[in-house]
């Protein structure tokens, strides 16, 4: 398990201009956990982790990789993610409604595996039922899913729906963590609009290394009326899960700074290849990076079409050449592959990355193929933003630690409390900027919140492009600027939380709590 320094040395060396924070802030008194019972228990935290000396080993500087680091790319295949197959599924009355719901069930194991990232390597990883990505989940709306989750790794886990409407207790707080040998179920009712969700670890002060280590997976919610839209269906709607990587010689996944990162994974391969039909792809991008933002764009220039973000389709489509996404963020777009000849190839590119392994994967055109999919000029319909209620402000900081309006989390302390159907206007602001602090010190976080969806409303004081202008749960807030959402408190009461989603700035206290009262 890392210590807070380690997890600060990672959150803040983002570029060679970023200064490392050394100082945390003072340790929490942490619930005591009792490992294996099969209840949401408490894991036994030990009261140095947020400030205890940084550990012998140290951080290596990426030209130790040698001849790993330069290794031709498009050396393997990438996997298509497939569907988890549930245990069981049932029907029965619901109390409340008196209507049948639909039930799936899962079951997953949390435990090591060894897989090949990297051609020729084996590398050791967390998984999700031996899946790295975790398994794909398909949910419906309105059919409510179960996950049990079994942990047998030695760090303790819960797991986070990330984007999902669901009650406090299966949430996934960051408190609220099974230790080894326990386990723990979940239920999402997913009564939501359809969306590119995904599920990862959210064990507060490991949540960072557990994601980097693989524990993360794709959850598609789907409705009646996305599944109306003549958008490209079946094998030609794909999944792309990005992340980065640090792999050592030896096949080691090294929990490491972005800047010593130099290996972009999609779906589990290190920068492969996949082969496309020449017609239209509805690609769902995930950038599943714990510290890193990627921005993605293809390497001829050409354009292509954004339909959805975080939680959902946009209104309309949106015609781009680039698309930057933070940690956690999502986004689909439409790639029509049509316009390039059979046997020719076209690298998506990340420009965010080091100028010299700019490319993230190649797509190789192999044949042709009927296409009877289309764009629609108008893809739904959002209803008008209610009048807010009320207006917050959060002040992100990171000198000389991470905190939220000048606090570090503490699970016991309200930072926020509102009412169930509320509806909000929040204003996010990064003061981490050139010369706030310390010469060359700024660092960019981004801003999630559980349960509630938002949209954006402007940045900087000015109206935001038409591509982030849909309904999402996590934002960008970069150096020196500001951003102002539209927050809607629907779903459940209970205990929630927001935080950035670098998750080694959450790791670090970036965090706050929210209680939702009922009306």
């Amino acid at each position: 398990m890392l210590d807070r320094r380690d997890l600060l040395k990672f959150a803040t060396a983002g570029g060679a201009a970023f200064l490392i924070p050394l100082e945390g802030s003072a340790p929490y008194a942490a619930p005591r956990l009792t490992a294996g019972t099969g209840a949401l228990t408490d894991v036994a935290v030990p009261e140095d982790t947020f400030t205890s000396p940084s550990p012998a080993r140290a951080f290596a500087a990426p030209d130790e990789l040698g001849d790993l680091a330069k290794a031709a790319p498009f050396a393997h295949a990438m996997p298509v993610l497939g569907a988890m197959k549930p245990a069981a599924s049932h029907s029965g009355r619901s109390p409340r409604s008196g209507r049948t719901v639909m039930t799936d069930v899962y079951s997953m194991r949390q435990h090591k595996a060894r897989v090949e990232i990297v051609k020729g390597l084996k590398s050791t990883v967390f998984t999700y039922a031996g899946c790295f990505p975790g398994p794909m989940i398909k949910a419906n709306r309105g059919h409510e899913v179960v996950l049990e989750h079994h942990n047998e790794l030695d760090n303790p886990t819960c797991t986070h729906l990330h984007g999902g409407r669901v009650p406090s207790k299966y949430d996934g707080l960051p408190m609220d963590v099974v230790g080894k040998d326990g386990h723990y179920t979940y239920r999402y009712p997913n009564k939501q609009r359809a969306a590119s969700l995904w599920y990862h670890d959210h064990s507060h002060g490991t949540e960072a290394e557990n994601v980097y280590m693989g524990l993360y997976g794709v959850y598609l919610l789907s409705d009646e009326e996305e599944r109306r839209l003549p958008l490209p269906k079946g094998q030609y709607d794909l999944p792309l899960v990005i992340r980065d990587a640090r792999i050592e010689a030896d096949g080691k996944l090294r929990f490491a700074r972005p800047i010593d990162c130099p290996h972009m994974l999609v779906n589990g391969k290190e920068r492969p290849y996949f082969k496309v039909a020449a017609r239209k792809y509805r690609l769902r991008l995930y950038n599943v990076s714990i510290n890193r933002n990627v921005k993605l764009r293809f390497a001829d220039g050409a354009e292509f079409v954004q339909i959805a973000t975080d939680c959902g389709l946009l209104e309309g489509p949106v015609v781009r050449d680039e698309i930057e996404l933070v940690g956690a963020e999502r986004a689909e777009i439409i790639v029509d592959f049509s316009r390039y000849r059979v046997g020719s190839s076209i690298v998506l590119e990340n420009t965010a990355a080091l100028k010299e392994r700019p490319e993230i994967m190649r797509f190789d055109i192999v044949r042709e193929a009927k296409d009877r999919s289309r764009i629609p000029d108008r893809l739904t319909e959002f209803p008008s933003l209610p009048k807010p209620s009320r207006e917050r402000e959060f002040i992100m900081t990171s000198d000389p630690t991470f905190l939220i309006n000048g606090k570090s989390y503490d699970p016991k302390r309200v930072d926020v409390e509102t009412t169930l159907g509320s509806h909000e206007l929040w204003r996010i602001k990064n003061i981490d900027s050139p010369g706030h602090h310390k010469p060359g010190y700024f660092i960019h976080h981004s801003f999630h919140t559980h349960l509630a969806q938002f949209r954006v409303i402007h940045r900087n004081e000015s109206p935001v492009g038409p591509g982030e202008s849909g309904w999402k749960d996590t934002v960008s807030v970069p150096p020196g600027e500001s951003v102002c959402i539209a927050v809607s408190w629907s779903g459940y009461a209970g205990q929630y939380v927001y935080h950035c989603h670098h998750l080694g700035h959450s790791s670090a206290g970036q965090m706050g709590r929210v209680d939702v009262k009922p009306r």
